[in-house]
């Protein structure tokens, strides 16, 4: 009897050293798949690492020319400006504290790139919101919907029409998906008058369009 009750603690012994090391197996290749934070590559770059500076432009590169874009118009300005906002960012790395995200932080220096190349030829260009797509924060009203499920064409050319920060605020929101709290970093106000901005600059959308 008290062999079998011994073997029976044995099995159990080593059913649970086997399971312990495949839990070990599975955090240590977890790890090993884990993606270095842009922190990491900022920190690298900071001390004169070039790679690392190429990893954070591969990784942004698509959303600071949509930003360049969306405020432009023009997709080859808003290359010009994806490429100086880099250029210029990278110059003034050393500055960057953290207070805000990489790419918050990199977005908002495309943003003001985009508006010194408007301020320059003293023209404003029509606001893109092709490119719709979900807001990944807050749920969206009855109001929102209705712009954004239809009628996206005519949305565009009514852009024109809001004031400059409703405009951006609905742009960050729609197609880079940011929270306020980003939305109001990048057209320099507090998260609170992000959101206002962004449901007024919807609802007077929603009534140009009626």
């Amino acid at each position: 009897m008290l062999g079998s009750m011994e073997g029976a603690a044995a099995r159990v012994n080593y059913l649970d050293g086997i399971r312990r090391l495949r839990e070990l197996s599975v955090n240590d290749h977890e790890r090993s798949l884990a993606v270095p934070a842009d922190e990491e590559f900022v920190e690298r770059g900071k001390a004169g690492d070039d790679s690392a500076l190429d990893v954070l432009v591969k990784r942004h590169h698509a959303a600071v020319y949509r930003v360049a874009l969306s405020i432009l118009s023009d997709e080859g300005a808003a290359q010009d400006v994806a490429q100086d906002t880099f250029i210029k960012g990278f110059r003034v790395i050393a500055g960057f504290r953290g207070e805000a995200s990489f790419r918050t932080w990199i977005l908002t220096i495309a943003a003001n790139e985009a508006r010194g190349v408007i301020r320059r030829i003293g023209r404003r260009k029509e606001m893109s919101i092709d490119m719709l797509g979900p807001v990944h924060s807050e749920a969206k009203g009855p109001d929102e919907r209705a712009v954004i499920a239809s009628e996206a064409a005519r949305a565009r050319m009514m852009m024109e029409q809001l004031p400059e920060k409703q405009r951006l605020a609905i742009a960050f929101r729609v197609d880079e998906g940011l929270s306020f709290r980003e939305v109001g970093e990048m057209i320099g106000s507090s998260e609170s008058a992000a959101r206002v901005n962004y449901f007024h600059g919807i609802r007077r959308l929603r009534d140009l369009m009626e």
